[in-house]
């Protein structure tokens, strides 16, 4: 039986509670994800901001404020005031089909991986794509 650890995506790029939505927003443009654990000095999982929470944290362009200004504005925002903390997790010795069936009965884009309350990794929509992917290249070459 396969396990979210046979899956999910190690190392994750993740942040301090302290770190700014500015970081948040440079890591995910740069890496091109849409979720940012959060962590303790410690590695010890306390939450996730999302690519949602980014742009809902965002003045609205209708404001015309210059890029220079709202990068200024996401610098002295911490990401501790925006970023969730009610967040499911997963073992990563769980299997994969019931990660799979939580992401899809609560329609979450990803499941950090937490062993012990260490953040190991991260299992997304996208692991399971590139997983699909995968399994149908499989099937063509039985063909």
């Amino acid at each position: 039986m396969l396990k979210v650890k046979d899956l999910m995506t190690t190392p994750v790029f993740s942040l301090k509670e302290n770190d700014s939505l500015h970081s948040a927003r440079s890591l995910m443009d740069l890496q091109r994800i849409r979720h940012i654990p959060i962590v303790t000095v410690d590695n010890v999982f306390s939450g996730l901001i999302t690519h949602r929470d980014i742009l809902g944290a965002t003045i609205s362009q209708l404001a015309e404020l210059d890029p220079e200004t709202q990068k200024e504005i996401d610098a002295g925002i911490p990401i501790r005031e925006i970023m969730r903390t009610d967040i499911t997790s997963v073992d990563e010795e769980a299997s994969l089909k019931d990660a799979a069936q939580t992401l899809l009965n609560h329609k979450y884009g990803c499941l950090p991986v937490v062993n012990n309350g260490e953040l190991t990794g991260i299992l997304t929509e996208a692991d399971f794509l590139r997983l699909t992917i995968n399994l149908m290249d499989a099937l063509d070459k039985q063909k």
